[in-house]
């Protein structure tokens, strides 16, 4: 074994304190939260209905495994302990992601209908669970009919989405200008991600008020508790700049402000996949919070390198940046190499990386901030780019056909390490990783003074020794 990997990243107890400070911090009930991100089309597919046996998670595979999320009983310990869901998108999507959208009011027919959706908001309400969708804002799909109307110069939609006679610079690196004429050529639409993306021209008021519609359908009709906003940093250009210009945050905050008055109890978290300093630009009142990417790497990787010092950092300067508790503390999303597949790079063995993992978890999960978990995390499933490969089945059973996620042929096929890294064979087992997420998600929603409390970071003498405490 290398001196490297004899060290280890050792987290103090910490100190659970009465006085949390609750009266300083606002009591919105996202603050109180641990989120799961669930792809809905990999989690599991229903086994009663017409959608049944099909090969595509839906809505009523989810709601058949709500309790292995939360069963509504604090006197158990057998379910996660999770108290939020972030799905993400349902929306009608010719793509197996969903981030294109052809239809924002109707919930995609893999997935099933509006109904669905309905039943499974009052069977996670049931359980004390509130659910955020995925909202795309910066484009939609271009089999939009919004988008195809607006590729007539002539139509009232035409401003719907930016256009121009000539492609005009961008400090973006792929290409952003897309044809519509013989051979590509002009007139050029702009889609930042992929020509099958046109972003949505929001400095047009009609276009603005479109997505106020169908945002206040969600958390009024469909009862949503919520958004992840996708890619908000890439709203409105000031050519070339693409990314957190003054309109974009301009825009949000009206946004935010209309939201609020549709339903003051929504949460709205966006991704803004940047640096620390230009992350908290959109708190607090762009945004309710956002994801801190910047901790994400710097914890995962700390950990894989044995690297204390580098996470400290992370944590003083996401302290320093966001107003208490307003940012989101993760380890990996569906964009994102899979944590296990990290470890496992800078370890001599899979029990070492389980340790890793432990105390990656521990971290993240003691630390300040909203905790959001990426389905399958909890029990180690493994993955890396492609995209596809990040969102595989979830391994619930290694005897059942397909680790248990659908009785048909799956959208994907599961990982080849079912057999070791499932749900059923990790359930009853106090040392698995399973084990250790339910035992820290129930010491988080048992010990408020966790998060609450006026968090401080004494400095340790070891760089291999991570310490933090409650006063």
């Amino acid at each position: 074994m290398t001196r490297r990997t004899r060290r280890s990243i050792c987290l103090t107890s910490v100190s659970l304190c009465a006085l949390c400070g609750e009266s300083a911090l606002a009591q919105e009930w996202w603050r109180d939260a641990v989120f799961y991100e669930v792809f809905v089309r990999s989690f599991a597919d229903s086994t009663e209905g017409p959608l049944a046996g099909d090969g595509v998670g839906d809505l009523r595979g989810l709601i058949e495994r709500l309790d292995y999320l939360n069963d509504g009983d604090a006197d158990t310990a057998t379910d996660l302990g999770v108290t939020a869901l972030w799905l993400m998108p349902i929306c009608q999507s010719p793509s197996y992601h969903g981030y294109d959208v052809v239809d924002y009011k109707l919930v995609d027919d893999e997935y099933g209908t509006n109904q669905d959706f309905l039943d499974l908001i009052d069977a996670a309400h049931a359980r004390g669970m509130r659910i955020i969708v995925d909202t795309v804002i910066n484009h939609s799909s271009s089999d939009h009919p919004w988008f195809v109307e607006s590729r007539d110069p002539g139509s009232p939609k035409h401003d719907w989405y930016v256009w121009s006679d000539q492609p005009i610079r961008t400090t973006w690196e792929q290409r952003v200008w897309h044809g519509t004429g013989r051979g590509s050529a002009g007139p050029y639409y702009f889609g930042l991600f992929w020509r099958g993306m046109p972003d949505l021209n929001l400095r047009d008021p009609d276009t603005t008020a479109a997505v106020h519609d169908f945002s206040r359908f969600w958390l009024t009709d469909l009862r949503a508790d919520g958004f992840r906003l996708d890619a908000v940093r890439h709203l409105i250009e000031d050519w070339p700049v693409v990314e957190t210009t003054p309109e974009t945050l301009a825009w949000l905050e009206d946004y935010r402000r209309a939201m609020k008055a549709a339903n003051p109890d929504a949460f709205l978290i966006g991704e803004v996949w940047s640096s620390t300093d230009q992350v908290a630009r959109y708190i607090p009142d762009a945004l309710d919070a956002a994801f801190e990417f910047d901790l994400a790497f710097a914890i995962v990787e700390g950990v894989r390198d044995a690297d204390a010092t580098r996470i400290a950092r992370a944590i003083d300067t996401a302290q320093a940046a966001y107003p208490p508790g307003q940012y989101a503390i993760f380890l990996a999303n569906h964009d994102m190499q899979r944590v296990m597949t990290t470890l496992r790079a800078g370890s001599e063995t899979d029990a070492e990386a389980l340790a890793k993992a432990k105390l990656a978890a521990t971290i993240q999960l003691t630390l300040p901030g909203i905790p959001f978990v990426y389905y399958g995390e909890e029990i180690g499933m493994t993955g890396a780019k492609p995209d596809p490969d990040l969102r595989t089945p979830m391994q619930w059973n290694p005897d059942a056909a397909n680790a248990g996620f659908t009785t048909g042929e799956p959208w994907r096929q599961p990982h080849a390490d079912t057999a070791n890294t499932n749900v059923r064979a990790q359930s009853d087992e106090p040392a698995s990783l399973l084990s250790t997420y339910r035992r820290l998600i129930r010491l988080r929603t048992e010990h408020p003074s966790l998060w609450r409390g006026r968090f401080a970071r004494p400095q340790a003498d070891n760089p291999a020794a991570l310490a933090y405490r409650l006063p």
